[in-house]
């Protein structure tokens, strides 16, 4: 007896199940939206490289000793400016030798001068042959070219002793600065570096599908990226205050990459932004005619990805895609879905591939 009230009793409970899994009730809710195409605005962040728009390193012309720092690193310095004094010598002596040979060259020269004038004079009272003139007048010449000689190599000198002097080719600020006073330097060797951060500038790379864009919106009028209102992120996530200017576009596009360069110039004012520093450049482009779905409603799988198609049973389905760019926290899908199919919005973690759903429409 208590056997066939127990199975009544689970008849009664299946009964009831399956009239609640009939009447629908046990099939979820789940918020689906149809995939149509749409234009919008692709905001991108692109990794810049930041330089000085002059930094050159400074190295030695001539052998010699460290005998002076004038600058300490860091500080700023203006053009011409002394910044290192090294202790040659040689250099010194050979500067005196080559002034010393000049004198001795102009003094033979004017000699020379003396005796074409005094042979000249005797020629003219037939006292000498006139053989003796043309002698004379090409000593003189010789003495001349020892005179050109003499000062070309007291240039050089010259020149060589001002190369001791090491002094800032611009206004810039100086950076570390590897030597101490005493250390003998050869030729070629580095001192330090001397950056120009009044202005920097940002290189960055788009790729060639974003610069057809870029050219197609030029020949409209419009810019992308705005030329003359371009913006930078630095690392700490904060905005450069200073908007930039995009100045050249390479001729080239790299062949391993598919991107041609940009440059763009802003404004340092504060000398905030440091040679070699880093940041993201801030571009918004127009996007015409693309399919975009958001981020939850996508599942990765093997690196793969998926949505939910729901069919017109209202049952789900998995359908495999490929996404494009990335935009906030939205996808550009390239393959894999067609306008008017619908897809899950959300709850894709509670869903199995074949389930059955009420769904509930959502805008996008």
């Amino acid at each position: 007896m208590r056997r066939l009230l127990l199975s009544a009793v689970l008849l009664s409970v299946l009964f009831a199940c399956s009239k609640k899994k009939e009447s629908g009730e046990s099939i979820p809710q789940i918020p689906v939206f149809t995939v149509d195409y749409k234009n919008t605005v692709f905001n991108n962040d692109i990794v810049a490289d930041i330089q000085a728009v002059r930094n050159v390193e400074l190295r030695t012309r001539v052998k010699g000793f460290l005998e002076k720092i004038l600058v300490d690193e860091g500080v700023e310095v203006r053009k011409g400016q002394p910044l290192f004094k090294l202790s040659s010598p040689e250099y010194t002596a050979e500067f005196t030798k080559a002034k010393s040979v000049l004198q001795r060259a102009i003094a033979e020269n004017k000699a020379a001068k003396l005796e074409v004038e005094r042979v000249k004079m005797l020629v003219d009272k037939n006292i000498i042959a006139k053989s003796e003139l043309i002698l004379a007048e090409s000593k003189e010449q010789v003495t001349a070219a020892a005179v050109v000689e003499a000062k070309a190599a007291l240039n050089n000198a010259k020149a060589f002793m001002t190369y001791c002097t090491i002094t800032a080719p611009f206004d810039g600020v100086i950076n570390r600065i590897p030597l101490k006073m005493g250390s003998l330097v050869n030729e070629g060797d580095l001192l330090t570096s001397i950056s120009d951060i009044s202005s920097i500038y940002a290189y960055f790379n788009l790729s060639e599908t974003d610069y057809l864009r870029y050219l197609k919106a030029k020949r409209k009028g419009d810019s992308i990226p705005d030329e003359n209102n371009v913006q930078l992120e630095l690392v700490d996530g904060s905005m450069y205050k200073y908007k930039g200017k995009v100045e050249t576009v390479a001729s080239e596009i790299e062949g391993s990459t598919g991107a041609i360069a940009f440059r763009a110039r802003f404004s340092n004012p504060e000398k905030l932004l440091k040679h070699g520093a880093s940041g993201k450049i801030k571009l918004s482009t127009d996007v015409e005619n693309v399919l975009m779905i958001p981020q939850k409603a996508v599942m990765e799988i093997q690196d793969k990805n998926y949505v939910f198609l729901v069919g017109k049973d209202n049952r789900v389905k998995m359908q495999g895609i490929v996404l494009g760019n990335r935009n906030g926290l939205d996808y550009i899908v390239q393959s894999g879905l067609n306008p008017g199919d619908r897809i899950v919005l959300e709850g894709v973690q509670i869903l199995r591939d074949g389930d059955k759903i009420k769904p509930t429409v959502k805008k996008f």
